[in-house]
């Protein structure tokens, strides 16, 4: 029995001898238990002992190729010490008689070392868990400690440094602290690298120092070793890696946070196959390290009230365990293929799922490259602009359609870009991939939310505050914050009607500067309040801001705002429609009807000769250098 099979059930339940024999099966529970009910080892040793003793006397009992009278010995050695004695006794009471009592006694020793030895393994192999624990908590721990004095000394010398050279001491204690976290993440990884990757994303939130700081996270994910994997293959599946595949790459083509691709090809239909399988490491440290991650932000509350970051903690908390399912994800997939290509005339191509199991998920295989490889694009032909404009369909698509799913991380990771020379018009597809985390946007929430964005584009103040309160309970006093971060713009860009513009270096810095200046705090009360659909609408339309922002298009974001209108407006009609017909059809509120109708056709005509004018635009060779 190998230390690894010993060492779960230690961990994973008060009483080892009710488990000790019986095959471990990695799982989070396995580990969950780790933080909150520990076994002293001792306590732990002795029931290994008596429980380790039956199994080799087991053991001793099966041997498939001895015969009746070996099977009959076998059995002798394992009959109580009395009935030996006694039998023993009715036989002689010669020397040989005399020559038992020793036999037995070195049959005693030889249990009692085999007992110690495995007990000893078993021990150990829980100590290395422990001491594993303790490193990890120790870096989490030292390093909170480390930056939250760090953060109080550098605010005193600001309040006691001229007003010029507060700025200076901030930003510099916000990199010290951010490079501090960094090391951290990348050596303890797990889902603190996922952390860190969704903290790179968060601009909105953060100063820019800590979101450069964590964006290498992108590309640093942790790589499993093959045999892991093919342990895992076992333990969750009973079939070995050769059972199940023809061939299988050792290598991965792929590695996230969580899990790890492989490219591999179904031995039962030769189809060529995409494996995503989790780390499987994650099963012993995912539950201490979401702990560690609720202690951090809870210590940050603490130390500095008015910062409470607990809700991205908790949000953890809920997200997580249903991303460490592939069986979730894999109903999510189906479910959002289905949704497009009865909704969507986008080019979105999502993977077809052949077989699922919860750390374990078998897809088609299609391959592309990053969007933001623009030297591909080019090279296919393929015009950054459209590549936008399907974007902003398929992401519009997510949040306003009645029913639609919506794919809650549409990082650079998690989406590819492949030509299509069979389709003219786009001359691609988008491919998306990782479809762990989605949500389903409640219908009165969506069409406030429509509502919202409407307002937002015409720059139309009053109704902005209106829909904001519908949408999140924004109040008047946190509605500019608010509508800054939901659009990522600055509040005085939104009120002149030039939210369509391209952000510039400079207005970046001001938000970047806003936060650091006493807004951050501001910031991180009213996204405590609002809704959790919500934030992962604000993470959404950030990823997918950065995506378009990376393509670097001629036309800026007003096309993508155009078509983000387009959606919004056909929200507010299928409203207006649904209330008319309700109230006695077309024919008793023909005017309501019209206004409803006038409104949508506008916004549609204008996005049509827009997309007009760029298509000949393309086809007459005018594109400016990039």
């Amino acid at each position: 029995m190998s230390a690894a099979a010993l060492r779960g059930p230690l961990r994973a339940c008060t009483n080892p001898v009710t488990v000790i024999g019986q095959p471990f099966k990695a799982s989070i529970a396995c580990g969950a238990s780790f933080h909150t009910n520990t076994i002293p080892l001792l306590r732990a040793f002795l029931p290994l002992r008596r429980n380790t003793a039956q199994s080799w006397s087991h053991h001793q009992r099966y041997e498939p190729n001895s015969g009746l009278s070996s099977w009959k010995r076998s059995f002798s050695t394992r009959s109580s010490p009395l009935f030996s004695a006694d039998a023993t006794r009715s036989k002689s009471n010669g020397p040989e008689a005399k020559s038992i009592p020793t036999s037995r006694k070195y049959v005693k020793y030889l249990i009692i070392l085999g007992v110690l030895g495995i007990g000893a393994l078993a021990l150990s192999d829980n100590v290395k868990h422990v001491y594993g624990a303790a490193r990890r908590s120790g870096r989490v721990v030292g390093t909170l400690a480390v930056c939250i004095n760090d953060y109080r000394v550098t605010l005193n010398q600001a309040a006691a440094a001229p007003a010029e050279d507060h700025g200076a001491l901030i930003r510099a204690c916000h990199k010290r602290c951010a490079e501090r976290t960094l090391r951290v993440l990348e050596k303890n990884g797990s889902i603190f690298i996922k952390l860190g990757q969704h903290l790179s994303s968060m601009g909105y939130l953060l100063p820019i120092e800590w979101t450069s700081t964590f964006i290498p996270l992108q590309d640093k994910c942790p790589v499993s070793s093959i045999e892991s994997i093919a342990e895992m293959f076992v333990t969750d599946t009973g079939q070995t890696i050769d059972e199940l595949f023809s061939s299988f790459e050792p290598e991965p083509t792929g590695a996230a946070s969580l899990a790890q691709v492989h490219i591999a090809t179904l031995k039962e239909t030769g189809q060529k196959v995409a494996v995503k399988v989790q780390h499987p490491a994650l099963a012993e440290w995912v539950p201490l390290d979401l702990a560690l991650t609720r202690f951090t932000f809870s210590m940050l509350k603490r130390f500095f009230p008015e910062y409470d970051l607990e809700w991205l903690s908790r949000e953890m908390d809920l997200s997580l365990p249903v991303e460490l399912d592939f069986r979730m994800e894999a109903q999510n997939a189906t479910l959002a293929s289905d949704y497009f290509k009865k909704h969507s005339d986008a080019p979105l191509v999502i993977p077809e799922v052949m077989w699922s199991q919860k750390r374990i998920l078998v897809m088609e295989f299609i391959a592309g490259c990053r969007p933001d490889d623009l030297e591909f694009l080019d090279a296919n032909n393929i015009d950054r602009d459209e590549v936008s404009a399907a974007f902003a369909h398929i992401f519009n698509e997510m949040i306003f359609g009645d029913g639609a799913p919506l794919h809650c991380d549409p990082h650079g990771g998690n989406i590819a870009i492949r030509p299509n020379p069979s389709r003219r018009h786009p001359n691609f597809d988008i491919i998306l991939y990782d479809h762990g985390l989605y949500r389903n946007i409640d219908r009165d929430l969506r069409r406030s939310y429509a509502k919202l964005w409407l307002a937002v584009i015409d720059a139309d103040v009053p109704r902005m505050r209106e829909y904001a309160y519908q949408v999140a309970g924004v109040t008047d006093e946190q509605f500019p914050l608010f509508a800054s971060a939901i659009t990522g713009r600055d509040y005085s860009v939104l009120t002149k009607k030039t939210v369509v513009s391209a952000r510039t270096a400079e207005e970046k810095e001001d938000i970047s500067g806003a936060l650091g200046e006493g807004m951050l705090q501001q910031l991180v009360e009213l996204l405590g309040q609002v809704p959790r659909i919500i934030l992962l609408i604000l993470k959404t339309n950030d990823l997918t801001r950065s995506l378009d922002e990376n393509l670097h298009t001629r036309q800026g974001p007003m096309r993508a705002f155009l078509i983000l209108a387009r959606y919004a407006t056909r929200t507010v009609f299928e409203e207006q429609m649904e209330s008319i017909h309700a109230s006695g059809g077309v024919f008793l509120n023909f005017f309501r009807f019209l206004a409803a109708w006038t409104s949508f056709l506008r916004v549609e005509v204008k996005l049509s000769i827009y997309e007009t004018v760029l298509s000949l635009k393309s086809r007459i060779g005018l594109r400016t250098g990039l």
